[in-house]
């Protein structure tokens, strides 16, 4: 039986691919996906997500808008690594269909609600709609089937030396949900910066059609992230992939509690493996099979890819 899941998230390049994923793995049923403000605007997220879902042939997924800032913080976009439309290089047609009606907070507690114990939560973005839900409906937490996020690190940051960027556009959500009473699995940077989309990878994505050549490239090509020599790496994705193949990564139990004043440390993920007093709040990936990712990553993209008429 494949796992149902909402993907919560800020397309955003990585996020983009990451719906293509979702979409396309025959594991996973994507019931519906929210959007959050965090690499562009909120207005952008929901717009890419929406034209991102209609150019796969994913149309019929809802996609219901959510917050468009952070709890307490001003919003602090990433257009500097996504380009101003989020989307990269890549240029889509604009959505013919709107977001659904309502707001992605109601949107996750009614679906979860409905069927407790059936539905993954995987946030890609600010954590921001997340914070809000669980506030709101505490019991969330035991509704879930699990809770993914791509997020942190137990080591370096990416948009500071201390913090990833989802966790340090909104601290304050991130540190709600860490505290919530689930345990969060973590996808940080200790494993997502080793998904870089090589030069033979990006050559098998040339050979998926319109996917390849109008979504998957272009898009790469503009993606100013952490320059890894060997390419940019696909960070989201990582979440999406451990829902369909958890074998991929190598999980460790810690407890993270998210830094919220430190002046040089907001919104780092303070990880402890040592499971000191009040025990573990969280699963952290520390290993991955890179080679094995990208042949999941790219069957699954084939898929898609066929289905659109192309690869």
């Amino acid at each position: 039986m494949p796992t149902t899941i909402i993907l919560d998230c800020d397309p955003g390049i990585d996020d983009a691919l990451a719906i293509a994923f979702a979409h396309g793995h025959p594991d996973i049923e994507l019931a519906g996906i929210t959007t959050v403000a965090g690499n562009v605007g909120l207005a952008k997220t929901t717009a890419n997500a929406l034209a991102v879902c209609e150019f796969i042939g994913a149309a019929g997924t809802p996609v219901t808008a959510g917050c468009d800032a952070p709890l307490v913080r001003p919003a602090i976009d990433a257009r500097e690594v996504h380009g101003d439309t989020g989307l990269g290089g890549a240029t889509l047609p604009p959505p013919v269909a709107g977001p659904a009606s309502g707001h992605a907070i109601d949107y996750i507690i009614d679906t979860v609600r409905a069927a407790p114990g059936e539905i993954t939560l995987v946030a890609t973005g600010p954590l921001t709609n997340i914070a809000l839900a669980v506030r709101r409906e505490p019991r969330l937490a035991g509704w879930v089937k699990s809770f993914v996020i791509m997020g942190g690190s137990a080591s370096r940051g990416n948009v500071t030396p201390a913090a990833e960027y989802n966790i340090w556009a909104d601290p304050e959500a991130a540190a709600a949900v860490f505290r919530a009473g689930w345990t969060v699995t973590m996808l940080g940077l200790d494993v997502t910066l080793r998904t870089s989309a090589t030069a033979a990878v990006q050559q098998w994505m040339g050979e998926l059609g319109p996917l390849g050549a109008e979504l998957l490239l272009p898009a790469l090509a503009q993606y100013r992230s952490v320059r890894e020599p060997a390419g940019p790496p696909v960070h989201d994705v990582c979440a999406v992939a451990w829902v369909a193949a958890p074998e991929l990564f190598r999980l460790v139990p810690a407890r993270v509690q998210v830094e919220v004043a430190g002046q040089f440390t907001a919104g780092m993920t303070v990880t402890d493996f040592e499971l000191a007093e009040g025990g573990g709040n969280a699963l952290v990936a520390m290993d991955i099979d890179v080679e094995k990712f990208w042949e999941v990553t790219l069957g699954t993209y084939t898929r898609v890819a066929t289905s659109m008429g192309g690869g």
